[in-house]
């Protein structure tokens, strides 16, 4: 399949996590179609490091700075500066839940997710979530807040019930590679009820690679493969998808230069 020509947004990628040079990486999304992309933080060093990727390529990158609930710990030493950093940032995340792999206790978790929530709801901005078997919580936090569609569901794997759920929220949903995958039959549902003007795509790289490059590091350039696996959910055409996602995107954080 050839890739299809967009414009395309890669709503998150974690670029410096890739380790090829950042220009190059972003050249080659441009060759698919990718008019820019969202760095979001995970941590400060990473918050700051987005920062500096995106000032040095102002017309192609916005960033964000949040810190990942692996993290979450780290909150008392770096969520001052973390804070600090947000009224400038596109968004406040990448943040959230998760009872996957419990690397931080989850009442650590629950308390650092409101404070960014909080943030986020303070400065009028988005924010990027992060959520793995812990959809009940997650949606507690964020129905009190009353963010609408600036709560984005980053790398959205849930099934149809809890899809239903957080579209009564007014939550935007954006779908990664597991869109395209042979056990993606849960996520291909869920893409299923979510309405044109609630979605973006993204790549999350350098992990989830769609196919059929699963298991090579991912990047921006992949990001039109998960447009094209959307389109097949909604029997739509693919420029329909580009054009809804890229204006969602634009919509919710912003667009560079």
């Amino acid at each position: 399949m050839d890739e299809p020509v967009g414009p395309w947004v890669d709503s998150h990628c974690h670029l410096f996590l890739i380790e090829r040079e950042t220009s190059a990486v972003l050249a080659d999304a441009a060759a698919t179609g990718v008019s820019w992309v969202l760095c979001p933080g995970i941590d400060l060093e990473t918050s700051l490091a987005a920062r500096r990727i995106a000032g040095e390529h102002p017309d192609r990158v916005l960033w964000s700075a949040g810190l990942h609930p692996h993290d979450a710990f780290r909150w008392q030493d770096e969520g001052a500066r973390i804070t600090a950093l947000a009224p400038d940032a596109a968004a406040i995340g990448e943040c959230g839940l998760d009872y996957y792999r419990d690397l931080t206790p989850r009442d650590t978790q629950r308390g650092v997710f409101q404070e960014q929530v909080n943030l986020a709801r303070d400065l009028g901005k988005p924010i990027i979530v992060h959520t793995r078997d812990s959809f009940a919580d997650v949606y507690e936090i964020l129905s009190a807040a009353d963010l609408g569609e600036k709560a984005v569901l980053h790398c959205w794997t849930g099934g149809p019930r809890w899809t239903k759920r957080f579209l009564e929220l007014g939550a935007t949903f954006s779908f990664a590679g597991p869109i395209t995958y042979a056990t993606g039959d849960t996520v291909r549902r869920a893409a299923a009820l979510v309405p044109p003007e609630r979605a973006l795509i993204e790549t999350d790289s350098p992990y989830l690679a769609p196919e059929p490059y699963r298991g090579e590091d991912n990047r921006p350039a992949l990001v039109p493969r998960n447009g094209v696996a959307l389109a097949g959910v909604w029997d739509a055409e693919v420029a329909t998808v580009a054009a809804h996602t890229v204006a969602n995107a634009a919509r919710v954080f912003g667009s560079p230069g």
